[in-house]
């Protein structure tokens, strides 16, 4: 028997879309120039390898991030216990919509997310840092 979904996930972007800030590429190539600023790459490790990284981004795979913001967690970052603005990218913009109003209702603050992600990132001209292929074990 099929699930019946009653929020997809095109509401759950779209309701996070309407209570997140939301960055353009080229506001958040300015804004990684600030020390004030953490850019967090939230795609898999993959997708890294493969497409290339924002040079200093840090990453956090999605399924990891309630873990390393809550400083209560045995998995805590101490990244995430700064005063910094937090920008948040993933691919294209959905995961990180998502990403960054989870951020933000734990009390994360001040966050923000990228819209376009790293494709826009690229498109506009942000430095890409390509990654050596890890060798299989």
């Amino acid at each position: 028997m099929p699930q019946t979904i009653h929020r997809g996930i095109k509401a759950l972007i779209d309701e996070a879309n309407a209570e997140i800030e939301t960055l353009s590429a080229a506001d958040a190539i300015e804004a990684a120039k600030s020390d004030d600023v953490v850019i967090v790459d939230i795609r898999d490790p993959r997708e890294i390898e493969r497409e290339g990284r924002i040079p200093g981004a840090f990453s956090c795979t999605r399924g990891m991030l309630e873990f390393w913001i809550d400083p209560a967690s045995p998995y805590a970052k101490p990244i995430f216990q700064q005063e910094k603005k937090f920008i948040f990218h993933c691919a294209g913009g959905m995961r990180s919509a998502l990403a960054a109003k989870t951020a933000q209702d734990m009390g994360l603050k001040p966050v923000a997310h990228m819209g376009g992600g790293f494709a826009a990132w690229r498109d506009a001209g942000g430095p890409v840092e390509k990654l050596e292929p890890k060798q299989p074990r």
